[in-house]
């Protein structure tokens, strides 16, 4: 029980290399649904549903040792999901064009190539024209090349370097979040008995496959109703795409013709109502004061644009000065600066007994026996992990030229953010989720921008580019989702060196993966806009900085403090009085594009889940969540089809967000 063989690390290696192959010829060129998604990765389901419910059916008839057991189930899930989410907007969806875009958008003379070009480290920036040029343009008669073949008339010496140097900042961060995530790990999961929404539906079905029950817990006819939801509407709505004249179920309702421009409802003016029958599977499974804090503070938010207006303040968005946050666009969502920072202090505040105690170990000063750990590495371990991951990480910037105060201070606030993403994501049960405001943000807003050099900010705001803005498809979030699947792991020793072994797969193979199909194509000629137009902006707005420095911003530090403020008093009551019905990641997400999304479904979740904890008990919620989970099931089956459709036909039907 719970033992972990040689076996399923191999496959699991295979698997994630083979995913990791795959992903950019299938989510950039084919537009077709992204292999992972989010954190609860389509591929890595399809690969527990065919192994849960085919194979191992299969296998235990023919040799019942051949079966997988439900933690090797759940190692290739977690294989999988750390693997995949690096291969695409976890790294690899914009590296490439981040770190060309100096040599490719700026000839040589013009303005910007006279104020970036002498900051771009040839060590870090491929900046021969011909190797840069052909990435975009494709090789002459790229297409007509087999994949294999391509690889031969890559220009290694133009690339390899700059390879090589991203190759150790990210191993380094990665280091880093990795000891971060032991640090924490045994604190959210033991100490806290923090629940992992995400992570129920790959539980139930690796514990029934094990159990040889798994075709009667999908026969159940709760399950059966939630399952013909979600197949019923991706097949009338599929099919819609391909012959429009089959009728289609809307599953988007525009909120426009119904709310007026002014007044105190104009923030809702453009929002915007999504079904998603996952989704609602996941509200139903995660707490009910998360659930409902997640959407009453996004329709709270939508109320502020009507209040400020009422108020007469009408604040242009030239207030926020230049950002570089995903969704960034009005003032008042620099609320999350202030909320995201004293967030931060109250997860390391719940974890100080912890925190100490595990310095003292370090230090020798312990008396205490080690503690049955919960996670993928010690504590102790996770410490030295982190303070080498952090220590390299700063070497390395400051070897190529970054300041060492404000490569400390920018390089904290990253992690502080990938810290409380993925306790939100986590803890939330959220699948999707995107920050709003970059790290760099709350600096950029405090300080007058000519204090800092200028290699300084450009590398900075590279860097967070590269490895700390986008939380789509993050690695932290997968990292602690291993770690809980991990707790019965035996050896545990193997499960970690699976999730290991994932991530240098990850790092290694979707590198080589995305030059190729660069090389092949070209990436002017892929279909993939925002990947070139947010990394070109990255360059343009860093240009801007330097040449026309920026003061601090006076409405921009208002509005982090009153998040500051505010997250703070909903701390105190979340701590203070059992009554309090307001749980503070619910603030986090008020201005995350991720929440207009996934706002309604979460309402209608929350409102299932009470219903049926005040009318039917705590026996009746379980016994219904099996339709829950088949909602979960039915989206993902559905989202896998129309996935292969997708492979064999010009255009794709998209059953959850890209």
């Amino acid at each position: 029980m719970g033992k972990i063989r040689l076996t399923a690390v191999t496959l699991g290696i295979f698997l994630a290399a083979f995913f990791c192959a795959v992903t950019p010829y299938n989510n950039v060129q084919l537009q077709n649904s992204p292999l992972a998604g989010g954190h609860f990765p389509v591929v890595a389901f399809a690969a527990l549903f065919v192994l849960a419910g085919l194979y191992n059916p299969l296998a235990r008839k023919l040799h019942p040792r051949a079966a997988l057991s439900a933690q090797e189930l759940f190692l290739l899930w977690a294989m999988i999901s750390v693997s995949t989410g690096i291969a695409y907007t976890g790294l690899f969806r914009t590296f490439l064009v981040n770190i060309t875009t100096p040599a490719w958008l700026y000839p040589s003379g013009s303005p910007q190539a006279k104020t970036l070009l002498p900051l771009a480290s040839p060590k870090l920036f491929p900046l021969d024209p011909q190797a840069v040029q052909t990435l975009y343009q494709g090789l002459e008669n790229g297409r007509q090349l087999a994949w294999w073949q391509v690889p031969a008339h890559i220009p290694w010496s133009a690339w390899t370097l700059p390879l090589l140097s991203w190759a150790l900042f990210i191993l380094l961060v990665y280091m880093a979040l990795f000891g971060m995530v032991g640090l924490f790990s045994h604190q959210w999961i033991e100490n806290e008995k923090m629940n992992f929404p995400l992570l129920r539906v790959p539980q139930v079905l690796s514990t029934e496959s094990e159990k040889g029950g798994f075709w009667n817990f999908v026969r159940h006819k709760y399950f059966l109703v939630g399952l013909a939801v979600p197949v019923c509407l991706h097949l009338l709505n599929g099919l819609h795409t391909f012959y429009p004249h089959v009728p289609q179920i809307p599953t988007l309702f525009l909120a426009q013709p119904y709310v007026p421009k002014e007044g105190l409802l104009s923030g809702f003016h453009k929002a915007k109502i999504y079904l998603y029958p996952a989704f609602i599977g996941f509200a139903y499974l995660t707490s009910k004061q998360i659930s409902f804090s997640l959407w009453f503070f996004f329709v709270l938010g939508g109320l502020l644009p009507g209040l400020l207006q009422l108020f007469g303040w009408r604040l242009p968005s030239a207030a926020l000065g230049t950002t570089f946050g995903p969704v960034l666009d009005r003032v008042e969502e620099m609320q999350m600066v202030g909320a995201f920072g004293v967030f931060f202090f109250f997860i390391v505040w719940l974890s100080r007994n912890h925190l100490k105690e595990i310095v003292w170990k370090a230090l020798g000063r312990s008396a205490l026996p080690d503690e049955i750990h919960r996670g993928l590495v010690s504590p102790r371990t996770a410490l030295y992990l982190f303070l080498v991951g952090f220590a390299g990480t700063l070497v390395w910037m400051r070897f190529f030229g970054m300041d060492w105060l404000p490569a400390v201070l920018f390089l904290a606030v990253c992690f502080m953010l990938q810290l409380v993403s993925a306790r939100l994501i986590c803890q939330g049960g959220l699948p999707y989720f995107t920050l709003t405001a970059a790290p760099s943000d709350g600096f950029l807003a405090a300080l007058h921008t000519k204090t800092l050099a200028p290699l300084t900010l450009y590398l900075a705001l590279v860097i967070q580019k590269v490895t700390f803005v986008d939380m789509r498809e993050s690695l932290m979030p997968s990292l602690f989702h291993a770690s809980k699947l991990s707790e019965d792991a035996k050896p545990r020793s193997r499960f970690l060196a699976g999730v290991v072994a994932a991530m240098v797969i990850g790092i290694v193979v979707s590198c080589l993966a995305m030059l190729i199909l660069a090389y092949k194509t070209g990436l002017n000629l892929l279909p993939d806009d925002w990947a070139v137009e947010t990394a070109r902006r990255v360059h343009e707005n860093a240009f801007q900085l330097i040449n026309y420095p920026e003061a601090p911003k006076r409405w921009s530090i208002l509005f982090a403090v009153g998040g500051a403020v505010v997250m703070s008093l909903l701390v105190f009551g979340f701590r203070r009085f059992i009554w309090w019905p307001l749980h503070p990641i619910g603030y986090l997400t008020t201005y995350s594009s991720a929440m207009r999304i996934l706002w309604f479904s979460f309402l209608i979740g929350w409102f299932c889940n009470t219903l049926v904890l005040r009318y039917g008990g705590v026996r009746q919620f379980k016994e219904l969540r099996r339709l829950f989970i088949g909602l979960i099931v039915g989206d993902m089956l559905m989202a896998v089809a129309w996935m292969v459709a997708g492979l064999f036909t010009p255009f794709s039907y998209h059953v959850l967000p890209l």
